[in-house]
This record gives structure tokens, sequence and C-alpha cells, in this order.
């Protein structure tokens, strides 16, 4: 079990810095920036969704007053025509819508109040909603520039450490630059003392050793001259 919970702790931090690396913290703000916006989108259509209800109830209303005033009207042209039966008829009828009405206008406050509450909460999510905005934007800005800076030092670490390699070979080649030049000198030096043939002069080993006869040759010739001389 201890090595099965060891495998799967190091198999989570890897997952977790493999996602650290897919995910970008602005796309994420833009989402949640986005989330918040349909929230607020829905209590603006809650908003106008009352305040249609509340403004039927309202026609509603206006045109049961309408038919309750008609019916006021009628009663009081019937007790003028000493019609009391008509003039009981069109009250009841008027009673009877008066009830309606004073249903409707509870209905209708108590959807104004709900209108007063979806209004104030659409203003505070507003309010919320342009906050976040404001700091997403800064965040994302800042992570940017965080994010250009990171690449413009990788980049000169990268060139650091190329420069530093450039470096290795530039004295590597120097190195046997040198270790040639000495070996050119002494193989010039060995050319010299003879040691070596020199293949590029015009004479060869044979033309050497004859040249050495001639010279001894005319040394001796010298030699015998100098001597016949001094016997006179």
């Amino acid at each position: 079990m201890g090595l099965f919970n060891r495998m799967s702790t190091v198999i989570k931090a890897k997952m977790n810095k493999i996602t650290d690396k897919l995910e970008d913290p602005r796309e994420t703000l833009d989402y949640s920036y986005q989330k918040q916006l349909e929230l607020l989108q829905n209590v603006k259509r809650g908003v106008a969704e009352v305040a249609t209800s509340k403004k039927r109830l309202e026609l509603q209303k206006a045109k049961l007053q309408q038919s309750a005033d008609k019916l006021d009207q009628q009663a009081r042209d019937a007790v003028k025509a000493d019609r009391e039966d008509l003039a009981r008829v069109a009250l009841e009828r008027k009673t009877a819508l008066v009830t309606q009405i004073q249903g409707l206008d509870q209905q209708i406050a108590e959807l104004d109040q709900e209108q007063q509450k979806l209004v104030a909460a659409e203003k505070r999510l507003s309010t919320k909603v342009e906050i976040f905005r404001t700091r997403k934007e800064t965040i994302k800005a800042q992570y940017s520039s965080a994010e250009a800076q990171v690449k413009i030092n990788e980049s000169i670490s990268g060139i650091s450490e190329e420069m530093a390699d450039v470096g290795l070979a530039m004295q590597r080649a120097e190195s046997k630059t040198e270790e040639m030049k000495a070996r050119s000198a002494a193989l010039d030096e060995l050319i010299e003392l003879g040691t070596l043939e020199d293949v590029t002069g015009s004479q060869d080993q044979i033309d050497r050793e004859l040249s050495k006869l001639n010279s001894q040759n005319l040394v001796d010739a010298e030699l015998a001259k100098l001597k016949e001389e001094v016997r006179k």
C-alpha cells in the first residue's frame, strides 16, 4: 500500500505539472467572466419577466376598474330612474369586480416588491461583474507581461549557453591552431637540420651528397695549390 500511495502521489504531481503547463489563466479568467455575464443576463431576464407580469396585471386591473366605474354609473342611473332592482344588480357586479381589483392590487404589490429585489440584486451583481472584469484585465495584462519577460529571459539564457558553447569551440580551435603552428615550426627546424627531407626543396639527398663531394674536391685542390706555392 505504501508503494502504491507513493506511485499515486508521483502520478498526481506529474499530472498537475502537465495541467499547469497546459492551463492558460487568461482563458480561465475569460471563461469565468463569461459565466458571470450569463448569470447577470438571467437576472435581467427575471426582472423583465416580473415587470411584464406586473404590467399585464395593471392592464387587467385598469379594464376591471373601467367596468366597475361603468357599473357604478349604471347603478346611479338606475336609482335616478327609480329602478332599484337594476341598481342592485349593477352594484353586485361592481362589488365582484372590486374584489377582483383588490386581489390584483395585492398581486401587483407583491410583484413590485419582487421586481425591486431583483433590480437591487442586478445592480449588485453588475457592480461585482464590472469589478471582476477590471481585475481580470489587469491580471491578464500582468500575466502577458510576465510571460513576455520569461520568454526574453529564456532567450537570453539560451544565447548565453550557446555563446558558452561557442567560446569552448573557439578555445579548442585556438588550441589546435597553436598546436599546428608548433608542429610546423618543429618540422621546419628538423628540415633545416637535415633530419627530415624537405620534399619541397630543389635538392634531394643525392644532390646534397654530390654537393658535399664537390665542395670537398675544391677544398683539396685549394690545399694542394697552397702546398705547391709554399714549396717554391
